[in-house]
């Protein structure tokens, strides 16, 4: 469902509430020579379960998952439900997360299946040759260290914007979630979700020196991705461990 939807207001996700701000610390982080994380071009897939035009776009952005430097990341929106299949994933973050970025891209309201590459630029991703030009030269993105190790969350020092730069906790499950399609416009099948995300989460402001962050710990066979970005534009990093 290419066609876009355009009700709502965006919202801005808020910064968590200061249990966990308490255990943020700033100051000259030293960061280890070898990080227990991956530095990642982000690939995020805004896709809908609800939505006939999704099934290829989820197989498009599954080969991805191929190159170890791509990070896909699946969010499911919730605009679509009321064609009559809740998206088993949803949730109003993700369909924030992606109005949020309309206007820096040029759109007029959010779709599906869009794809969002480092922040930067996107498309339609059930067109694979579309994909695959857009993915073909991206680097992962890495004007700041990143180290994740267990909990702990390390950010080096760097040039930050003027204002800052978002700093976003992302939680996804690793391979391939298949979901069996009741009703609505994919009734009958399964629909492959690659790296379903399952919680992300404002954690503050990077604002070019180190800090640390304690995360809530994640549940079995959950993994944490850290997104570095311009509120709402361009990924200055991201990992995942």
């Amino acid at each position: 469902m290419t066609g876009s939807m355009r009700k709502g207001r965006s919202v801005h996700a808020r910064p968590l509430g200061l249990a966990l701000a308490a255990f943020l610390t700033t100051g000259a982080l030293a960061l280890p020579a070898h990080a227990a994380s991956r530095p990642v071009t982000v690939v995020e897939l805004f896709t809908s379960q609800g939505c006939s035009s999704v099934p290829p776009a989820n197989r498009n952005v599954m080969d991805l998952e191929k190159r170890p430097d791509l990070l896909p990341l699946s969010f499911s929106v919730t605009y679509w439900d009321k064609l009559g299949w809740k998206d088993t994933f949803g949730a109003e973050a993700f369909t924030t997360r992606q109005r949020d970025y309309e206007p820096s891209l040029g759109r007029g309201g959010p779709f599906t299946p869009q794809v969002v590459v480092n922040g930067r630029h996107d498309t339609v991703s059930n067109k694979a040759d579309a994909l695959r030009a857009m993915v073909a030269g991206a680097k992962p993105p890495a004007d700041v260290a990143i180290d994740i190790t267990g909990n702990v969350v390390k950010i080096g020092t760097g040039m930050a914007p003027s204002s800052g730069a978002d700093v976003w906790l992302v939680r996804y499950k690793p391979g391939v979630q298949i979901v069996d399609i009741a009703r609505g416009e994919n009734a009958g099948t399964t629909l492959p979700v690659p790296n379903v995300v399952t919680d992300i989460k404002h954690v503050g402001r990077w604002l070019g020196v180190g800090v640390s962050i304690l995360a809530p710990a994640s549940e079995d066979g959950v993994k944490t991705a850290v997104i570095i970005q311009k509120p709402a534009g361009p990924i200055l990093s991201a990992a995942t461990n």
